[in-house]
């Protein structure tokens, strides 16, 4: 507000020095006079002022005609004029104001319009590098991707332009799932601008999922002397990949190197499990048992694992159960209190045949962390003990709907795997696999049918028994239900089905793997059949509850109606 009224005052007072000056000047008596030609011109102050404005404008314009008269000369000899110069300037002037409206329409997502100004912007501009960008932009949010290739191949032809270029293919071919191609892209990219972050990410996710682990170590390598990652999270990645390499170098045969690398990637990373393995496995074959037991013990007492138990059992294979009991002993001291040490002693000592020895070990986990392999132990510790089929069975029956304990499981995506892997088959996350028990909404079990305890539910001692009893039981049959018992035995021929039965010692707890399939015949349950009488009816009982009436499992005709069932 003030500084308005100062301008305005100003300007009044400006006005007013003009008038008061005219003013003196006119009252002036004195004139200028100017004789040229015998013409004398007299001019009084104010006209004598007027005269040299208009004196100056005169000449400003000779000037310019000068000027004119000048550029038309050399325009008519082939010379660059002002008038090109402003044609010109008229053309830059409508390519930039086409390559801002473009620019804007790219981001706007509008491809049409966006192809429409890149294609004037071209026309009206003599800057390549920058159009054929805007074209390839435009090409792409218009989904078309010929168009969008041919601009990009355009860009590989200047210096300036060239890691755009080699980025867009780059991009395409990953949207088109050419991952190889794209990685020799991404490579290309990688050479011509190193610290490009974007460029190193794709490459090293490139190169994970082509199986090039020495490029991304190499990557990773880089990417730390850049200041890009932590050490720490440097040597985790670095020991993923060693493992990963160091697998795939043992399929191929070379052993040497693979337990450089195996051994490389447990000293990064002792907390890595496959590494440890991997890495005492290395040193058993190599008969260094006691670094093979170091590194195991060492990665049991930070995380305890079930393969680690199982590679220490490799240390001393033809040992008798007492003795692994001992040995091993050592290995469950460096983490007493922990779930795996107290599972591996009840199986251990299930192996020995010291049942209530092992009943001990397992303690209350049954019931405080019920899972497959706890429940599982307790069945073989209730047969081991002498124990009723109806109580190994019960333990059994709980077994089949319980959670399937820790297991491989993504971080990102919670997939459950079956074996670690550095990458996620679900979501590709690089190391995000974690040995846990999956969320119990997750968690379903592929055996879920509960085939997996069948060998125990109607293993060899329980036909074993059937084919032992069935002789007493048809030689108490009268002759006449014998006869009729008989016939159809002859008339229907005898099938056979397949079952899976585990292929471990006595006492020992099976995983998966150790089961097998073999043909059991009918043959062992038509005697027992023989003896089932038509007026029982039978009620379904489901197996996770107490039957309603109390049934004598010893009975062998009820035991072969069952295998029937």
């Amino acid at each position: 507000m003030l500084l308005s009224l100062l301008k305005i005052l100003f300007f009044f007072a400006v006005v007013l020095a003009l008038a008061l000056g005219a003013m003196q000047l006119s009252e002036v008596g004195e004139t200028l006079r100017v004789e040229y030609g015998g013409i004398e011109i007299a001019l009084t102050p104010v006209k004598a002022i007027i005269a040299a404005l208009v004196l100056m404008v005169l000449i400003w314009i000779a000037f310019k005609l000068l000027g004119l008269a000048v550029a038309f000369l050399r325009f008519l000899a082939g010379d660059d004029t002002a008038i090109n110069r402003f044609f010109a300037r008229s053309r830059e002037r409508k390519g930039y104001e086409a390559l801002g409206e473009g620019m804007l329409a790219v981001a706007s997502g509008e491809g049409k319009l966006a192809l429409d100004k890149a294609t004037k912007a071209g026309k009206y501009l003599d800057r390549p590098h920058i159009t054929n960008v805007l074209s390839a932009q435009a090409a792409e949010v218009a989904g078309d991707r010929a168009k969008a290739e041919a601009a990009y191949r355009k860009l590989l032809e200047d210096e300036r332009t060239r890691f755009v270029g080699v980025r867009g293919l780059m991009r395409q071919k990953l949207e088109a799932g050419e991952t190889s191609t794209a990685l020799l892209l991404a490579q290309k990219a990688y050479a011509l601008k190193p610290r490009h972050k974007e460029i190193q990410n794709t490459l090293l996710d490139l190169e994970m999922r082509e199986g090039d682990w020495k490029g991304a170590r190499k990557l990773m390598k880089e990417q730390r002397r850049q200041g890009e990652l932590p050490k720490d999270v440097h040597l985790r990645r670095d020991a993923v990949l060693a493992l990963q390499e160091a697998s795939e170098v043992l399929a191929e045969g070379n052993s040497i190197s693979a337990r450089e690398a195996a051994i490389s990637a447990n000293k990064a990373s002792p907390d890595l499990i496959p590494a440890a393995v991997l890495a005492a496995r290395s040193y058993i074959a190599q008969k260094d048992t006691r670094n093979a037991s170091r590194v195991l013990e060492k990665t049991w007492s930070v995380r305890p694992h079930p393969d680690i138990a199982a590679a220490y059992a490799e240390i001393v294979p033809d040992e008798t159960p007492a003795a692994r009991l001992k040995r091993f002993e050592r290995l469950i001291r460096k983490s007493p209190d922990s779930e795996e040490s107290h599972l591996l002693k009840a199986e251990l000592l299930l192996a020995a045949e010291d049942f209530p020895g092992a009943r001990r070990a397992l303690g209350d986990l049954a019931e405080k962390h019920p899972t497959v392999r706890t429940l599982s132990i307790m069945a073989a510790i209730e047969r081991g003990e002498g124990a009723d089929d109806s109580v190994v069975r019960g333990w059994l029956a709980k077994a089949l709907t319980a959670s399937r304990g820790p297991q491989w499981v993504c971080d990102s995506c919670h997939n459950v795997m079956g074996e670690w892997a550095p990458v996620c088959d679900s979501c590709g996350g690089f190391d995000t696999l974690t040995w846990r028990e999956p969320d119990p909404a997750r968690n379903a079990a592929p055996n879920a049918h509960g085939a997996e305890m069948l060998p125990l539910l109607v293993g060899p001692a329980v036909a074993t028994r059937t084919e032992a009893e069935a002789p007493d039981a048809a030689k108490e049959m009268e002759p006449s239900d014998k006869d009729s018992a008989q016939e159809p035995a002859q008339e229907e021929p005898a099938r056979t089905s397949k079952v899976e039965v585990a292929d471990v010692a006595p006492g020992m707890v099976p995983h998966e793997s150790d089961y097998v399939e073999v043909d059991v015949s009918d043959k062992a349950s038509a005697a027992p059949k023989a003896d089932v009488e038509t007026d029982v009816e039978t009620t379904p009982v489901r197996p996770d509850v107490e039957p309603a009436v109390e049934i004598d499992w010893s009975d062998t005709s009820k035991s072969g109606k069952r295998q029937q069932g």
